[in-house]
């Protein structure tokens, strides 16, 4: 079983260490920064599942640590516990506006943050049934629906990939990232309803990739109708001036999202588990449109 990651973001070293030791000892893995810049690149470079996060830091102070992990795609959801040493009601509000879950203020009973992370953990296990952003089932229903295919016939899978979101997020803001995970979606909804069947099916296992389950003779005119449509409707995140190529050099680029695809059949492969499926899309995958232009 995986165990859940914490990142703990704690300046005191010798409080750091007994965060560390305690967790390990409960069978959470723990990663730790003591300084909020450092927190921030951890995070984005290897998300964990929650973060306790001090708001007292060296260089950065704790709301803006927070701040920067909500506006990257990747972090945006993470959950986050302030630990403060802090009592008035306007600084706990600040967090929680910044979008904490919750709050402890120090000192506090190591068993009681236990079971704060452990009730956050749960919520948010319970939210990721479905994806935040886009209300599509999440992985875990994405891995029950293949393994209750895999072993049928004419069956057919599709990944479709949305690459080059990070940059784009740089660029333009979490919000808008957001906001073409939506419109991607939509599309793809929107196409399985009109040209599927009752029993197809549209996941998003997160990380910018969808998952459509459907049968074989679907496949051409779904991926055509969906590159199409989301050629046209992703153009539209992207600022006027940015939607064609620069006229000189001195202006920057804008950072191009690709359209990948992959496809699967039951004719073409064997799986003895879910678990494969992915591997083996990924493999297949390939770019067939960029945007912007």
């Amino acid at each position: 079983m995986t165990k859940d990651k914490i990142l703990f973001v704690e300046d005191d070293p010798e409080q750091a260490n007994v965060l560390r030791l305690y967790f390990e000892s409960q069978g959470y893995e723990v990663m730790q920064a003591s300084w909020g810049r450092d927190g921030v690149e951890m995070a984005r470079k290897n998300p964990p599942d929650l973060i306790v996060l001090d708001i007292r830091l060296p260089d950065l102070d704790g709301y803006e640590v927070c701040r920067q992990i909500r506006g990257n795609w990747r972090t945006s959801q993470t959950p986050v516990i302030f630990l403060t040493d802090l009592k008035q009601r306007g600084e706990r509000l600040a967090g929680l506006k910044l979008g904490a879950i919750d709050y402890l203020t120090k000192p506090y009973d190591v068993q009681e943050l236990r079971l704060r992370v452990r009730n956050a953990l749960s919520r948010s296990k319970f939210e990721s049934l479905v994806d935040p952003v886009t209300g599509l089932p999440g992985e875990k229903l994405i891995d029950s629906r293949l393994q209750e295919i895999i072993h049928g016939r004419n069956w057919a899978i599709v990944l479709l990939s949305i690459l080059g979101l990070e940059e784009f997020s740089e660029r333009y803001g979490f919000v808008s990232s957001n906001e073409v995970l939506r419109a991607t979606s939509l599309v793809l909804t929107k196409a399985v309803g009109d040209l599927g069947g009752p029993d197809d099916f549209v996941g998003d296992p997160g990380r910018g990739d969808f998952i459509v389950v459907t049968s074989p003779e679907t496949v051409t005119p779904l991926k055509e109708r969906v590159v199409t449509e989301l050629k046209r409707n992703i153009a539209y995140f992207y600022p006027v001036a940015d939607r064609e190529p620069p006229a000189d050099k001195a202006h920057e680029a804008a950072p191009v999202i690709s359209i990948a695809l992959g496809t699967l059949t039951a004719e073409e492969i064997t799986f003895t588990d879910a678990s494969q499926v992915m591997s083996a899309l990924i493999k297949r995958r390939a770019v067939v449109a960029t945007v912007p232009h």
